[in-house]
């Protein structure tokens, strides 16, 4: 899916207009024929801030941590992946 996109001579034209644009749907400004900026809703920006993720390394968690996810068990239902272990 792509989204609208307009020069960012024509934005600063019609900064209004392309705003409203932008409330419906991402638009992606150019400069030199090269993506630059996406305006959007807040409500699209909350949406997508929403889905971050921070990725973690086996280092960033203490012994403790380590020792907490080793006790854990998987409930019963589960048993039905074990077939993905299998190689």
């Amino acid at each position: 899916m792509s989204n609208a996109s307009v020069s960012s001579a024509e934005f600063q034209k019609s900064v209004g207009h392309f705003g409203r644009e932008a409330m419906r749907a991402p638009l992606t400004i150019t400069n030199h024929d090269s993506a630059s900026l996406v305006l959007m809703s807040a409500a699209e920006y909350d949406r997508l801030k929403r889905r971050d993720r921070q990725v973690l390394t086996m280092d960033d968690f203490t012994d403790e941590d380590r020792a907490a996810v080793a006790a854990t068990k998987a409930p019963s239902d589960a048993a039905t992946f074990d077939s993905e272990l299998d190689t």
